[in-house]
């Protein structure tokens, strides 16, 4: 049977409000399998080439800024159509519209502070997921 996969970063918001948990039950619970998983921190040239496509936004600097300011959780999980239900579990980007039972709903305070991240597309899961992890580390 084929399977899907993608990535997911819990960001420096949740991580430093000791959220790792609460989230990564979601995730299990929405019936991801973690396949990698790490506490790691980006440094600023990490931050800036795993953005790199939103450089020329107004928000470019703030958001390497938050990126960087603690630990993130990076992890890749696999799920028969993985991205597109990842992205109906974290919900909409600002809290305020994601639905009631997604992880932003229930971990995120705002826009910028969203508490994780999820790969748009299987090609950008692939991009993202090798940016962290070696073929070694992804089982």
């Amino acid at each position: 049977m084929a399977t899907n996969r993608t990535f997911t970063m819990i960001k420096p918001d949740a991580v430093e409000k000791g959220h790792i948990g609460g989230i990564l039950n979601m995730i299990a619970e929405g019936g991801f399998k973690i396949v990698s998983l790490k506490l790691t921190q980006l440094t600023i040239a990490d931050a800036q080439a795993f953005y790199a496509v939103h450089a020329a936004r107004p928000f470019f600097g703030e958001l390497v800024e938050f990126m960087t300011r603690g630990p993130i959780v990076a992890a890749i999980l696999e799920k028969d159509n993985a991205v597109e239900d990842f992205r109906n579990l974290i919900g909409a980007t600002n809290p305020a519209d994601a639905a009631e039972g997604t992880i932003r709903k229930k971990y995120a305070t705002s826009i910028g502070e969203n508490a994780v991240h999820g790969s748009d597309s299987d090609e950008n899961a692939a991009i993202e997921g090798a940016f962290h992890f070696a073929g070694r580390e992804q089982f």
